[in-house]
């Protein structure tokens, strides 16, 4: 599915922030029940991917070279966008508060202004500044004006690591598709950051505990698969594809700046299915994010943060050679690098 409308794209992102928002309510009873968050999370994500994965090779008949030039990007999508990520965040939450990391990572679209406006030497226009202050506020509303305080700064750094990752996320979501459906992009990214949570699980290296029985989720007793499922299905399989089909059609900055909306749902679901408490703050933070967001949007994609060139991530035409990827701690892992300050020299054409 390949979005060519603004209008259309928005919806998309917005239905991807809605499906993204929905795990926090249906992996926090797997948390509480025993599961380790390796468990969790590589459970999601393969079974996510295998979903997806029948749809993904009907999508790709006669299209295999497809996926072929897109090799890289899907290995960096795999390891940073699905595996290094959230193993970042679930790094930083064992020292500083979950409202804290999550504050932290969810301040990737000011990271994306923030980096072309540092190796453009443009300002960003006036739009994108209110609309990046309008969102931090709103982050701070809906997460709680508590996330800010003095923490440990090992956490700090798994978080802004994470921040980093999230940011890497939409610009190779947003990079042109080249003939690669984003279902098979998702799929072969999940299945992929799936097998590398698994081998680290596997090998000790991360705790992989599972707690099998029935746990409580909207007032009923159910089986443990059955949030498992709905969190594979709904929060990863079609929130991965909507995110990816949203940022190639609104580029990565719009398309962060609407994934702010995840939070807000998060809130939502958590109060429908958790009881937890939703305060008049937090929606007047959710119509802060929305604010920020039309401002973005206003703004339009002249500054846009680019997408992935050809030449860094392919040649010719889409091989590059392999190299490490030192800026994320990833080295001798045969990655082509990200060279952001490369990316912000150029400039994205208005879509």
């Amino acid at each position: 599915m390949k979005i060519s409308s603004t209008s259309g794209g928005l919806a998309v992102a917005v239905l991807g922030s809605v499906t993204f928002g929905t795990s926090g309510a249906f992996i926090k009873p797997l948390l509480e029940s025993g599961w380790s968050p390796t468990a969790a999370v590589t459970a999601r994500v393969v079974v996510g991917g295998l979903v997806l994965l029948p749809v993904a090779l009907v999508s790709l008949r006669g299209r295999w070279s497809a996926l072929w030039r897109a090799r890289w990007r899907v290995l960096v999508m795999a390891i940073v966008g699905v595996a290094v990520t959230q193993l970042f965040y679930f790094a930083a939450i064992q020292t500083i508060p979950v409202a804290t990391a999550l504050l932290i990572e969810l301040l990737a679209p000011l990271l994306l202004v923030g980096v072309v406006w540092a190796t453009t030497r443009r300002i960003p226009r006036a739009l994108v500044l209110v609309g990046s202050a309008f969102a931090v506020g709103g982050l701070l509303l809906v997460i709680g004006p508590g996330a800010i305080r003095a923490v440990d700064p090992a956490g700090l750094t798994f978080a802004f690591l994470a921040m980093v990752g999230c940011a890497i996320y939409f610009v190779v979501a947003a990079r042109p598709s080249d003939g690669l459906p984003p279902v098979a992009f998702a799929a072969s990214g999940l299945v992929l950051g799936g097998l590398i949570l698994g081998l680290l699980g596997v090998s000790g290296l991360l705790p992989l505990t599972v707690t099998l029985g029935d746990l409580p989720l909207a007032g009923f007793e159910l089986p443990w698969w059955v949030p498992l499922v709905i969190v594979a299905v709904v929060s990863t399989a079609i929130a991965y594809v909507a995110g990816i089909t949203a940022a190639e059609a609104l580029g990565s900055r719009l398309a962060s700046f609407v994934s702010l909306l995840e939070v807000v749902f998060a809130a939502l679901f958590a109060w429908l299915l958790l009881g937890e408490q939703l305060m008049p703050l937090q929606l007047l933070g959710g119509a802060l994010i929305l604010g920020g967001i039309a401002a973005v949007r206003a703004a339009g994609s002249a500054d846009e943060f680019p997408v992935i060139a050809a030449e860094t991530l392919a040649l010719p035409a889409h091989d590059l050679p392999a190299h490490d990827l030192p800026a994320l701690g990833l080295p001798a892992l045969g990655l082509p690098a990200l060279d952001l300050p490369a990316l912000g020299r150029e400039v994205l054409e208005p879509r």
